[in-house]
């Protein structure tokens, strides 16, 4: 099992906070707590979305 250690752990409430956006993204509905019952496909992509994001994120902050 997967363990969830944060680099930052004051940084927890954030990281929930744009995993349920990237959820809402694309069109994978998020109860707070465990998501066991999602397919790999859901969390797949919403974790690319996370990555996605990020990414795009970092782009712009090199312009």
């Amino acid at each position: 099992m997967a363990k969830n250690n944060h680099l930052v752990p004051e940084a927890k409430e954030g990281l929930e906070k744009f995993k349920m956006e990237a959820a809402r993204d694309v069109g994978v509905s998020l109860k707070q707590g465990y998501n066991g019952d999602l397919t790999a496909k859901q969390a797949g992509s919403i974790g690319g979305q996370m990555v996605k994001k990020m990414i795009e994120s970092y782009e712009n902050g090199m312009k």
